[in-house]
Order: C-alpha cells, then sequence, then structure tokens
C-alpha cells in the first residue's frame, strides 16, 4: 500500500480541508492517507478550539485513513522545526509523498526556489542572523534572506504567505531526513489563511472560528462551510465542556503564572530572551483581557504569533531546557489518535518495518516527552470544571478512535 502525508491543524475541518484531502488522493494515487495533526495547541500559538480527540474524530470521518499528534515540543515552533517534526513522524510511518497546501499551487515553483536555497545556502543563513540582530521578526529576516539570494526577484514563490512559508519548510525537512519522499502541493481555494469573515463555501479556518466565538452557536453562515460531521462534533464539546477555547479562557490563569512566578523561573521558560520578561511582569499588572495584554506586549520584534508561542510554553511549563533535552533524542513513539478500517489494514502491514513503536493510549510516563504531553493535556483543560476536566483527561487513557466502514 502507497501512504500519502498531510500535515494538518483541523481547526476544525472544514470543506477547504476536504478539497485537500480528496486532491491529495488524486494527485498521489495514495491508498492511505496518513494525516499528522497539532494536539491541544496549534503552530501559532493558540490552544485549538476543540481538543484533539475531537479534531481527529472529524478527520476520520471525513475520510482521512491514520490521524498521528504531532509532539507538543514540535508543534508550538518556527516553521522549520514544526516542519521537521511533522516530516520526521511521516517518515517513519513510510509514506512515500507528502501534500501540503499553499498559496503558490505548484511544486515546481517551490522546487526551483529550494535550489536557489541550496546554492546560496551561507549566505542565507548569514543574512538572517544579521536581520535578526536588527531586531526584525523572524518572518520579515526569512524574506530578506530570501531577498539577499535573488529568490523574491523571480515572482514565482511569496514567501510572506503563510503556507508558502509551510511549504518551503517541508522541502527543507525532506532534504534532511528522506529526499526520496515526493512533495506535492494543492493551491488553496478562495479564502486566505487569515481571512476574518467567511467566504462561502471555501471559509478560513480563522473566518470560522471567529464567527463561532463571537456567535457563541452555530448558524446556518457557519453550518454551510462545515460538514454535518464536524458541526455534530463541535456542537457535543461546547454542551460536553461549556466553551470552545480561545486565549481569553486561559488570561487569568496566565495572569496568575506570570505575576507569581519569580524573574528567574520566567526566564527560564522557553521562548523567552532579551529582556522580554520585564516588559511581560509589568504590563500584566495593566491588563485586563488577553487582547489588551498583547497590545500592550506587541513590538516589531515580539509578534503576536512570537508572543502566543511563549504565553502557551509559561501556561504548559516548558522550559528552554526541557526543549532542549527532548530534541536532543529521537521520538520515543508515535501518538494514534484515530484509524479508519483501511488504517487499519496498512498499519498491519507495514508494523514490522515500523521503528518506532505505536503508542494507541497513555499509561505509566516512560520518557521526557510523554512527561511533556501529559503537562500540555492539564494546562489545556485547566480552564474546565474539575469533574468535566477529569471527564476529558480520561480520553488520553482510552484506544483511538475507529470508524467501521
Amino acid at each position: 500500500m502507497h501512504a500519502c502525508g498531510l500535515v494538518v491543524e483541523y481547526n476544525p475541518f472544514h470543506h477547504g480541508h476536504y478539497y485537500h484531502l480528496q486532491m491529495a488522493k488524486k494527485q498521489t494515487s495514495a491508498d492511505c492517507i496518513i494525516a499528522v495533526m497539532s494536539g491541544n495547541f496549534l503552530q501559532r500559538g493558540e490552544p485549538a478550539i476543540t481538543d484533539k480527540f475531537s479534531r481527529a474524530k472529524m478527520a476520520i470521518d471525513q475520510g482521512v485513513d491514520i490521524v498521528i499528534e504531532l509532539p507538543y515540543s514540535n508543534v508550538v515552533q518556527h516553521s522549520d522545526l514544526f516542519s521537521l517534526g511533522a516530516v520526521q513522524i511521516l517518515n517513519e510511518m513510510l509514506v512515500s509523498s507528502i501534500c501540503f497546501g499553499s498559496e503558490n499551487g505548484d511544486i515546481t515553483a517551490f522546487q526551483r526556489a529550494f535550489d536557489r536555497y541550496k546554492q546560496n545556502q551561507l549566505l542565507f543563513n548569514k543574512t538572517l542572523k544579521d536581520e535578526l540582530s536588527l531586531g526584525n521578526s523572524f518572518p520579515t529576516a526569512n524574506n530578506k534572506a530570501f531577498q539577499k539570494i535573488g529568490m523574491a526577484d523571480t515572482n514565482e514563490l511569496d514567501l510572506m504567505q503563510p503556507n508558502n512559508i509551510l511549504g518551503f519548510s517541508y522541502l527543507k525537512a525532506i532534504e534532511k531526513v528522506n529526499p526520496t519522499m515526493q512533495p506535492f502541493t494543492i493551491q488553496r481555494k478562495q479564502s486566505d489563511y487569515h481571512d476574518q469573515h467567511i467566504t462561502k463555501p471555501f471559509a478560513s479556518a480563522t473566518s470560522i472560528r471567529n464567527m463561532l466565538l463571537t456567535n457563541g452557536v452555530m448558524d446556518q453562515t457557519i453550518n454551510e462551510t462545515l460538514s454535518q460531521n464536524s458541526i455534530a462534533y463541535l456542537n457535543a464539546y461546547k454542551q460536553t465542556t461549556g466553551i470552545w477555547h480561545t486565549w481569553e479562557n486561559y488570561f487569568s490563569l496566565l495572569q496568575y503564572r506570570v505575576l507569581t512566578m519569580s524573574k528567574e523561573s520566567l526566564k527560564n521558560i522557553h521562548g523567552i530572551d532579551e529582556g522580554i520578561e520585564n516588559r511581560m511582569t509589568r504590563t500584566a499588572k495593566e491588563a485586563t483581557s488577553f487582547k489588551e495584554w498583547m497590545q500592550l506586549l506587541k513590538t516589531k520584534r515580539y509578534t503576536q504569533t512570537r508572543l502566543q508561542r511563549i504565553f502557551t510554553h509559561i501556561l504548559t511549563n516548558t522550559t528552554k531546557q526541557s526543549i532542549n533535552e527532548i530534541q536532543q533524542v529521537p521520538f520515543s513513539y508515535i501518538r494514534l489518535l484515530g484509524l479508519s478500517e483501511q488504517g487499519k489494514a496498512y498499519l498491519n502491514q507495514t508494523k514490522k518495518d515500523r521503528a518506532i513503536p505505536l503508542l494507541t493510549q497513555f499509561k505509566k510516563q516512560s520518557s521526557l516527552m510523554m512527561a511533556m504531553e501529559e503537562r500540555v493535556t492539564d494546562a489545556y483543560y485547566a480552564i474546565l470544571s474539575p469533574n468535566i476536566r477529569k471527564k476529558m483527561r480520561k480520553q488520553e487513557l482510552e484506544p483511538p478512535y475507529q470508524k467501521k466502514e
């Protein structure tokens, strides 16, 4: 069986994701689609609107064959580390191709850009370092480095677009992990990644979340952008927990953490450097909401995405040392969240060829990575009432979701 890998967040699973899934099957002629998915927190440093279990069920019910969790240590990171972790896991799952969505939609443009990058890598790295030292954010410095090696002159690939940036990072990761893995890309349909307002039928996940959180309930406009399965799982999660997760839910917890941590402890949190801990402590006393706190903190160097990642690491007590220790060793397991009958057949066929154990449910802690995932789970559910929190945590001990054909 031939497997194709997707790197996803499904926050929530919408019509654009279904289109990507179907086109990936068509382009790669894959027998099995394996999605490596961010867990309860996402790459841009945000809590997922519903937990990973609900989102995995959405994906399996819509035609994904296997859903694997991308470990937290690779999720809440810049694009290169995020992509590297995802490609490493997909390689361990023995996929022969990866298909990603992009604003560009032409894999030859990515390959030409990557060839130029490889030919000028030393100049690129020096420019990136110099631009960061001038106080530019990572995306800005990254783009200036691309301009320096002439990639921006071709007008073929806009590397300020978020999905193009991720796509380019996938090519870098494939080169490092397994160059025989074949990349494919699908052009995003209609909506832009950052669109705040719904464009039917292919709305961005951002616009869907904004309307959900603003309205507090489903309405016809939202329903037209989602499958019946996604609508059912979103409603079920809200009915069980009383919320859809957003940073505002965590504001009091974050404020308490920052105001009661010592400066030394705060400095040890992953992502905190250059004295931002002082500004964070000062503004924590002024802010009355997460949105206001973000406005008080943002600078040219500290973008909202970078700050959200820092807040995620504060909430989960993720230190520089813990991230470094985990990233020094190979993955100790692969976490399975859901599978179809076709996915089950693929796992049975490949089980002798996989080098890393497939974990179907959490048991006794056996690695640094597992200990970190347990902390992250506790942090995500911390805003729920004790009884509901206990119920949601039990999902970690249950077998993965299986869709019966």
